[in-house]
C-alpha cells in the first residue's frame, strides 16, 4: 500500500504553519505529490470492467472481511481528513478547510457499515421464509463538487458494506479531490487484504463518460448526488436509480422559540462550510414580533445586515441570467460565488469587513431572489410573517416541493407538528443547527446522499441492496 511519506507530512505541516491556502502543493486527477492514484482510468468502459473485478472479489469475501476494509477506510479518512479538506478548497475555491475536515471525520465515524445489512426471517404453519439484502453488483455513482471527497467516501463505505463494486463519475469541478478519495478507498482495501482496485473513477469525467456509465449493461444501480439536471438524467436511464437532488431548506422561528439560541443555531448551520451542505438553512420566516430580536442575535454571532438596495445589488452578482434551450431567460447561481466567504461576497458590493463576519443577512419580501433560489453561499434572507399559518404557507412554497430539508425553532408542539406535516421533507430539524439532521450534534447516522426524489431518504448500506427471498415450505419451523 502506498503510504504518505514523512517528507509529505513535513510539507503539509510547514504549509499549515505558513498559513498557505492549500497544503496539497502538487496534485492532479491522477497523482498526489508524485504518487500515482489507484483506480483512475481514462476510459469509462475500462473503469467499469475494473469495478466489476472488485465486485467479484468483494462478493467472495466474508462480511467480517468487508468490515475490515471499511474499518481501514475510516482510519485513513480521519488520518487524511485535513489533506482532503485542503485539496477540496484549493480545487473548487468553495467552503472552509476546517469545516471540510470535520465533515470527513463525521463520515468516517457515523456512516453505517455492514451492521446495517440485516436479514429477516418469517416462520409460520407453512415453513420458513428468509429475506436477505443482496448487492446489486457494480454501482455507477455521480458525485457533486460541493461535498466531493465526503460523498465518495460515504458512498464507498455503504456500497462496499452492501457487497458492491463502484465506479464514480465525479463532478468535473472536483476531479482531483474526488479521485484522492477513490485512491484512499483502494489503499484501504489493499491494506485490509481486499482487492487493490475496489472502486474506480475517471481522470477526465464528462457528460459522455456519464452517458456510457448510465447505459452500460454491467451497471446495475445508478446513484446520483447532484443538481436537478443530472438527477433527471439518471432517473430516465431505464435502470434502478437513487437520486439525491436539490433543496432550498426554509427555517421558521415563532414567538415561543428560544430566540438567543435560534439566532446562534441558524447562523452556525447556515455558515457551516459556507452553506455548501444541501441541508443548510437557506431562508428564514420569522414572526414579526420577534424578528428584530432574532436579527440582533444573528448579528451577535457573526452576521452582517445589509439593506434592501445592497441586497438587490448583491443578488445581481450572485445570480446570473442565462438563456435556456427553450429560449427563456432563467437565473442560476454564479460559480464564482458558491461557497465563498461572507467577506468576499460583501466586497463585491463595496462593503469591507473582516473574517469575523460569517454570514450576510437581509430582510426581504417572499419573492426576492435570495428566497426563491438555492444559493449555497452564506447569504440568508429573512421574511417577516404574522402567524404560523402564513409562515408554513410561505416556507412550503419556498421549499419548492423538493421535500429535502426544513427547520423550525419553537416550543409549540402544535406549530412544530403542523409544519412537519405540511412540508413533508426527508429531514426536519427542530431547535438545532441544520447539520444535526445528518448526525453532527444530533442522533442518527450520516450521509451526503439524501435521496428525496426517489424516496430512500437518508441513504446507508441497505439503500444499495436488493432483497432476495429464500423459501423452505413446510419445514424449519421448530415450534
Amino acid at each position: 500500500m502506498a503510504q504518505i511519506t514523512e517528507a509529505e507530512i513535513r510539507k503539509i505541516v510547514e504549509n499549515i504553519i505558513k498559513g498557505n491556502v492549500s497544503s496539497a502543493s502538487s496534485y492532479t486527477s491522477t497523482e498526489y505529490n508524485g504518487r500515482k492514484l489507484i483506480g483512475i482510468y481514462s476510459d469509462m468502459n475500462e473503469a467499469i470492467d475494473a469495478a466489476e473485478k472488485g465486485y467479484k472479489a468483494v462478493r467472495s469475501m466474508t462480511v467480517e472481511q468487508r468490515e475490515k476494509i471499511i474499518t481501514e477506510i475510516r482510519r485513513l479518512t480521519i488520518e487524511e481528513a485535513h489533506i482532503m479538506a485542503e485539496i477540496g478548497v484549493a480545487e473548487t475555491k468553495m467552503g472552509k478547510v476546517e469545516h471540510k475536515r470535520l465533515k470527513h471525520i463525521l463520515v468516517a465515524e457515523k456512516t453505517p457499515g455492514t451492521e446495517d445489512i440485516v436479514s429477516e426471517a418469517k416462520t409460520g404453519d407453512n415453513g420458513l421464509t428468509l429475506t436477505e439484502m443482496a448487492p446489486f453488483g457494480v454501482v455507477g455513482a455521480i458525485t457533486p463538487s460541493t461535498n466531493p471527497s465526503e460523498t465518495v467516501i460515504c458512498n464507498s463505505i455503504g456500497m462496499i458494506a452492501a457487497g458492491n463494486g463502484v465506479v464514480f463519475n465525479p463532478h468535473p469541478g472536483a476531479i482531483c479531490t474526488s479521485n484522492y478519495a477513490v485512491d484512499l478507498v483502494n489503499r484501504a482495501s489493499s491494506a485490509a487484504g481486499g482487492p487493490e482496485i475496489l472502486v474506480c473513477s475517471m481522470d477526465k469525467p464528462t457528460m459522455d463518460s456519464a452517458s456510457v456509465m448510465q447505459s452500460h449493461p454491467k451497471i446495475k444501480l445508478l446513484v446520483c448526488t447532484g443538481g436537478p439536471g443530472v438527477v433527471r438524467a439518471v432517473l430516465s436511464s431505464g435502470k434502478k436509480a437513487i437520486g439525491a437532488g436539490a433543496g432550498n431548506p426554509p427555517v421558521i422561528v415563532d414567538d415561543t422559540a428560544d430566540i438567543r439560541k435560534a439566532g446562534k443555531d441558524i447562523i452556525d448551520g447556515c455558515t457551516f462550510d459556507n452553506n455548501l451542505p444541501c441541508i443548510a438553512e437557506k431562508e428564514v420566516f420569522a414572526f414579526a414580533n420577534i424578528a428584530d430580536q432574532l436579527i440582533s442575535e444573528m448579528q451577535k454571532n457573526g452576521a452582517y445586515l445589509i439593506n434592501a438596495d445592497q441586497a438587490d445589488k448583491l443578488a445581481k452578482i450572485v445570480l446570473e441570467e442565462k438563456t435556456n434551450k427553450a429560449g427563456k431567460t432563467v437565473k442560476s447561481v454564479s460559480r464564482d460565488c458558491v461557497g465563498r466567504d461572507a467577506d468576499v461576497l460583501l466586497a463585491k458590493i463595496g462593503v469591507n469587513v473582516d473574517k469575523s463576519i460569517r454570514c450576510i443577512i437581509a430582510e426581504t419580501d417572499f419573492m426576492h431572489d435570495f428566497v426563491q433560489h438555492e444559493l449555497m453561499m452564506p447569504i440568508l434572507p429573512i421574511v417577516r410573517v404574522a402567524n404560523i399559518d402564513e409562515a408554513i404557507d410561505l416556507a412550503c412554497k419556498a421549499e419548492h416541493g423538493n421535500r429535502h430539508t426544513a427547520h423550525m425553532h419553537s416550543k409549540n408542539i402544535e406549530h412544530l407538528s403542523a409544519f412537519a406535516k405540511a412540508v413533508e421533507t426527508t429531514i426536519f430539524v427542530k431547535n438545532a443547527p441544520s447539520y444535526a439532521g445528518i448526525g453532527f450534534g444530533g442522533e442518527g447516522h450520516t450521509t451526503f446522499t439524501i435521496a428525496g426524489p426517489t424516496g430512500e431518504g437518508i441513504t446507508s448500506a441497505r439503500s444499495f441492496t436488493r432483497k432476495r427471498r429464500c423459501v423452505m415450505a413446510d419445514n424449519f419451523r421448530i415450534i
